[in-house]
């Protein structure tokens, strides 16, 4: 390839994943619109994971495996998961990658939380657009979940992690409805 080729092979790479990004983004959106406390705390099954107020802060579950015996997530669960891998790519690949699923807590009600999801996807789409097209295909800034990897790649698993938390959302909010019934 010459680099009129890859220059114009790395701006498709970007397209398709802002295009990927943006439809997730409005799934997500869709999903999260008109979500109360009540329904976001509901879980829809005697165990599986979820958040739980311990003085005032907001732990979630982890899991052991992710064998389907853990039983499903609470959208509350699933919003914190957002939370967590946002921010865990967001510091290990722009700020000093020092941040742990510890330090992650959920808000407490979805109002922050959705405030916190829409300050994660301004810093995502900033610092995405900042990239240069080297910046994009190189490998130094993919730390966190994986590494040796270039960015896109890294960029590619967000779009595809925020679509099945999206997904998930959407699922159980249909379940909650049904047996409201």
């Amino acid at each position: 390839m010459n680099d009129k080729e890859i220059l114009g092979s790395t701006e498709s790479i970007r397209n398709t994943l802002n295009f990927q990004f943006d439809i997730s983004w409005q799934m997500l959106e869709y999903h999260l619109k008109d979500l109360e406390d009540e329904e976001s705390l509901w879980r829809p099954a005697l165990k599986g994971l979820n958040v739980v107020n311990q003085s005032g802060i907001w732990y979630a579950d982890w899991p052991d495996s992710e064998a389907y015996d853990i039983g499903p997530a609470s959208i509350a669960w699933i919003t914190w998961h957002i939370t967590f891998w946002w921010s865990m790519v967001l510091n290990y690949s722009f700020g000093n990658g020092t941040l742990s699923r510890e330090s992650v807590h959920w808000p407490g009600n979805i109002t922050e939380t959705k405030q916190r999801i829409i300050k994660l996807q301004n810093e995502w789409k900033n610092a995405v657009s900042c990239l240069s097209n080297d910046e994009l295909v190189c490998c130094e800034r993919t730390k966190w979940p994986f590494s040796d990897r270039p960015f896109y790649d890294l960029a590619g698993w967000l779009n595809l992690e925020l679509m099945k938390n999206a997904a998930e959302i959407g699922y159980c909010r249909f379940l909650y409805a049904a047996q409201k019934q």
